[in-house]
């Protein structure tokens, strides 16, 4: 692990899934303790261990101590890490932190223009900043709440889904897509206001129960979104926009989905250019119960391999990079570090979703490298 931080502070207390690139191809690993296991001949998928409930290193090849293992992000590691996810869908809830819906407000009344943000944002804070926090989706206040601002001619569709009854849930990247730590992750080329969405992220298997939990970047683009909800798609969907890990920490006495309530999740955008932001959020202020979440995500599909669940995040970057009013934007080069001390941490680098690396494997490609190597029967 020379080389390789990215683990959470209690990593030899815990378990956790991953996915590592082998000589032969890509394979599950179980860290136990400490310990390294590949799994690939108990189960050669990540969804395949969750669903047959193999989460134990019970059949698994002992690789060694994760501290004595070239494990890490480079290309010269030994045991590359990849997404800890393969076959699960990749979905997402959106505006569930009260700051995160005033974001999508800001950008929904200024088009997309990052100059006319703060203007927008100074009159929506001063009109319902404070009333947000408190609200609970769905509830009495809320419609009230609502009833207020349609009558101000302030209402939005970020609201609704804010503090309606409805979470919006949506699928962010394709099976096989989503990139690990220390791959280049890509913005559209022709974005110009854009932003890292720092989150912590469900596994679920296939009955929407949670196994465990790690950390994920789901890019967006504001200026897209911005002009249209339509464009929500084409604003998250690009290629390397999605990236999860390091490890999915399962799920067990000493880590349960309240660490997930209580968690705190920092980031940190070191640019090429010398700019530094940082930022700290907090779990505890989501308005939507995880179990909420996963419930309604469940509630009129079926997802046979699992999937994963996007949390949402309460961290929106505001902070002037360049002009004055203009707020934050990525840079070709910047270092996106998302960090959570039981979950580890995530770092890469940005690029456009045009020159970073293009997708290649699919499916079809997995499923014919598993049965080359034996592994289906």
């Amino acid at each position: 692990m020379a080389g390789f931080d990215a683990v959470p502070v209690d990593w030899r207390s815990g378990r956790f899934l991953g996915r590592v690139a082998t000589a032969a191809g890509p394979s599950p690993i179980l860290i136990d303790q400490g310990v390294v296991y590949d799994m690939a001949e108990v189960a050669p998928t990540v969804s395949m261990l969750v669903q047959n409930k193999a989460l134990s290193a019970r059949g698994g090849k002992l690789l060694g101590d994760l501290a004595d293992l070239a494990v890490g992000a480079g290309d010269d590691a030994q045991y590359r890490l990849l997404s800890p996810i393969d076959l699960q869908c990749v979905k997402a809830a959106g505006v569930t932190f009260a700051v995160s819906a005033l974001e999508r407000v800001i950008e929904e009344r200024a088009r997309g223009d990052a100059g006319a943000a703060a203007a927008v944002r100074d009159r929506l804070e001063g009109a319902i900043g404070g009333g947000l926090h408190a609200v609970v989706p769905g509830s009495a206040e809320a419609v009230t709440l609502k009833a207020t601002l349609i009558a101000d001619g302030m209402w939005s569709q970020y609201l609704e889904v804010a503090i309606g009854p409805d979470a919006e849930i949506f699928t962010k990247a394709p099976v096989l897509s989503t990139l690990g730590t220390g791959a280049d992750i890509g913005v559209r080329s022709d974005s110009t206001w854009n932003n890292p969405e720092p989150e912590v992220v469900l596994l679920a298997d296939a009955a929407g129960r949670a196994v465990g939990a790690m950390l994920g970047n789901d890019v967006n683009l504001r200026d897209f979104e911005g002009r249209s909800a339509l464009l929500l798609s084409k604003a998250k969907d690009n290629n390397a926009s999605c990236a999860l890990g390091p490890f999915v920490r399962l799920f067990d006495d000493a880590f349960t989905m309240d660490d997930v309530r209580r968690a705190e999740v920092s980031l940190r955008i070191e640019g090429m250019d010398g700019y530094v932001l940082t930022g700290v959020s907090s779990m505890a202020q989501i308005s939507r119960d995880p179990e909420e979440l996963l419930r309604q995500t469940m509630s009129e599909h079926q997802y046979p391999d699992g999937f994963v669940l996007f949390l949402g995040t309460l961290f929106a970057p505001t902070q002037d990079r360049d002009a004055p009013g203009r707020g934050f934007t990525h840079k070709p080069g910047d270092l996106v570090t998302i960090a959570s001390a039981r979950l580890g941490r995530l770092s890469n680098r940005v690029t456009t979703s045009k020159a970073a690396p293009p997708w290649s494997f699919g499916i079809a490609d997995l499923m014919a490298n598993l049965a080359r190597r034996g592994l289906l029967a």
